[in-house]
């Protein structure tokens, strides 16, 4: 679809967002905070929520003492430094892997279809990991609709993930999960015709105030943004469906 053209938009954390625990409410958590500062969503609004925030609320918590590791995670582990039993997870959530150096990172893709560093797999301390959503575009549905029930608002939800480059250092934002917008935009101009991956744009306007470690605003409220609705989700843009 060729969205209305977006001009400028606004962005804002939601924050202070207390430590959720397995099992929260996350819909409830978001409203709770902005009932409480006082803001309120507005219809159009774009709520994206960090990845980690869906999964300590789906309790997609490992623990990492019931993870054996096999005889290629043991290689991979010592090849990239990166514990056996994280390397282990990698492998059982991915369908191939290559590093993006001789030492690592190791790239892979995650049987939902998505490339990922280290398959979306995100330490929680040393005993710990955490997954990634079982259904990132089913979870995204589900917070849309929570959050409606909540305020009365229609909104939609991006679900972004950290995730680094093969070709570079660094980490970026991109969504893996998103509800009530389409995940590709067209644009057109001088006869040339292009398709984005919006949800990615989307997630990486967050990403500047998502940060990565330590931030501790694992939600953002962007404002302002012309899309199309649709519930196709990110996998209807992936080129290796799940």
């Amino acid at each position: 679809m060729t969205a209305a053209p977006t001009s400028g938009f606004s962005a804002f954390a939601l924050e202070p967002l207390s430590e959720l625990q397995p099992g929260d409410d996350l819909a409830g958590t978001i409203t709770g905070v902005l009932s409480r500062t006082g803001t309120e969503l507005r219809s159009g609004d774009i709520v994206v929520v960090a990845s980690k925030a869906v999964s300590v609320a789906e309790k997609r918590y490992v623990d990492l003492a019931d993870v054996t590791p096999g005889t290629e995670a043991l290689a991979l582990s010592a090849k990239t430094g990166k514990p056996a039993e994280i390397v282990q997870l990698i492998l059982d959530s991915s369908t191939e892997h290559f590093l993006a150096t001789e030492k690592g990172p190791i790239i892979a893709r995650h049987t939902l279809g998505y490339q990922l560093t280290s398959a979306g797999i995100d330490r929680a301390g040393t005993e710990g990991a955490w997954l990634l959503p079982a259904d990132p575009d089913a979870s995204a549905r589900s917070l849309r609709d929570a959050l409606h029930t909540y305020s009365g608002t229609t909104v939609a939800v991006v679900i972004a993930d950290s995730d680094g480059r093969a070709d570079r250092r660094g980490a970026t934002v991109i969504s893996i999960g998103a509800a009530g917008v389409a995940p590709l935009r067209v644009t057109e101009h001088g006869g040339k015709r292009q398709e984005e991956t919006f949800t990615d744009l989307i997630a990486a306007a967050a990403g500047i105030i998502l940060g990565q470690r330590g931030r501790g605003a694992p939600v953002a409220i962007l404002r302002g943004i012309s899309y199309d609705p649709s519930d196709e989700g990110v996998t209807a843009m992936l080129h290796h469906q799940p």
